[in-house]
């Protein structure tokens, strides 16, 4: 017999008019997914986790050429063919020539589903909404135009994607975004036709309890000085994340403050680690900043932004980065760049700092945070209370917000196959 999912709405009502509790299926969408990780990625997967505890939840990505093992995931993994894009660190879903694919994403019964990207699975799960008559949220994680400008090289072509992509958003039943800037992005500049409500990104990293052993750990893997001070970024090491300009802002900072004993801790790997290595020797750098590589450890990457003084983040690629929440957890406070979207409900001085994006100015904003202990607890303290968000909170109101679609939904409905629930299978 061929697996089926339960399709009982989590709200039904019996002759009396009780409301009786059962799981909803959930389906996820995104065109990536481990082993290949970014953001969104972490999102999807913090999504499901939690919502695993509450619904039925079947996650929908490309598979990769490497064997990786999903049966560790406390919800459910189907695969779609793939193909890579050349030039970038991403592969491109095929659901059309994966018939397989095809089958399998019919012999489940969704009760909702939740797009994450809108390329070639977003497509796929609109027309399974379609078919099976049930509603879509959509969540808008990028800033479309700026990627595609970066792929193609053409304004021209990142026109016509762009508003390709927001053909998909359209046919969404709602539609989210990361943070304020991304929704007035997407309103005002990509033609979407309102204002998108806004459901911020989170983590599950809390607040190191034992702090004394927090830097004790890090100062001994990287030999820094208890008295240094340290600062930190974590993510792909990308030229688009600004990563040479933060070591343009740290030699500013050595003519401006010479003899200052600091650290620079950059947390990640990706497509320019070797040029950013050579970047900082060319620099003179070397002996004050360090590659650390990926950091995969949870724990020990809470160990990492709980010893550092500054998250340094002049990103003007990422939308709304986990890094930044991560950073919050820890009372570390940020340091982004004036324009940035990932900064756009960031206010300075108060949640966190914004300067101008250039090397003096960055370095000279370092040394104005870091002699005014006063600003700096008070900047630190906010950004714990008013950043740091945690998946908890968020994943249950977007499992509310679920709820209320889905019954909304099927008011509207003309006609509702009855016998349907008895077609399916207990989801497992």
């Amino acid at each position: 017999m061929t697996q089926r999912v339960d399709s009982i709405l989590f709200f039904c009502y019996n002759e009396l008019g009780d409301t009786m509790e059962r799981k909803i299926t959930i389906g996820l969408f995104n065109d990536a997914f481990y082993p290949a990780v970014d953001g969104v990625v972490s999102v999807v997967d913090n999504y499901a986790r939690k919502l695993s505890k509450k619904a039925n939840v079947i996650v929908f990505v490309p598979d990769y050429k490497k064997p990786y093992d999903d049966s560790k995931y406390p919800y459910k993994v189907v695969r779609v063919k793939s193909v890579k894009i050349p030039t970038v660190e991403y592969t491109f879903a095929t659901p059309k020539v994966d018939m397989k694919f095809y089958h399998q994403i019919h012999k489940y019964y969704l009760d909702i589903i939740h797009v994450h990207s809108p390329f070639s699975l977003g497509a796929t799960a609109i027309k399974y909404a379609n078919k099976h008559r049930i509603p879509v949220v959509t969540t808008m994680h990028s800033q479309h135009k700026r990627d595609l400008k970066n792929i193609t090289h053409s304004n021209v072509l990142s026109y016509f994607g762009t508003k390709k992509l927001i053909s998909i958003y359209e046919h969404s039943n709602e539609c989210w975004a990361v943070n304020g800037g991304v929704a007035k992005l997407f309103f005002k500049e990509y033609g979407y036709h309102k204002l998108p409500r806004v459901m911020p990104n989170a983590t599950e990293m809390t607040l190191v309890k034992n702090t004394a052993h927090a830097h004790d750990v890090i100062n001994k893997k990287h030999n820094i000085n208890p008295n240094d001070k340290v600062f930190l970024f974590v993510g792909r090491l990308y030229r688009l994340k600004n990563i040479f300009f933060i070591v343009d802002a740290l030699s500013e900072l050595e003519k401006l403050k010479p003899n200052f004993n600091y650290k620079m801790l950059f947390v990640g790997t990706g497509q320019d680690e070797e040029k950013l290595a050579k970047y900082i020797k060319d620099k003179k750098l070397s002996d004050k900043v360090i590659i650390c590589g990926k950091v995969m450890d949870r724990e020990l990457l809470a160990y990492y932004y709980n010893r550092a003084d500054l998250f340094l983040f002049p990103s003007m690629y990422d939308a709304n980065s986990i890094v930044q929440i991560e950073a919050s957890s820890q009372k570390t406070p940020t340091i982004f760049v004036k324009g940035a979207i990932t900064a756009s409900d960031i206010i300075n001085n108060e949640t966190g700092f914004i300067t101008n994006e250039k090397p003096k100015d960055y370095a000279k904003k370092i040394i104005e945070v870091l002699n005014n202990k006063e600003l700096y607890n008070h900047v630190s303290e906010n950004a714990y209370k008013k950043i740091y968000r945690t998946w908890d909170e968020i994943t249950d109101e977007a499992y509310n917000s679920y709820l209320k679609l889905i019954d909304e939904f099927n008011k509207k409905k003309t006609k509702r196959n009855s016998n349907k629930e008895n077609k399916y299978e207990k989801f497992e």
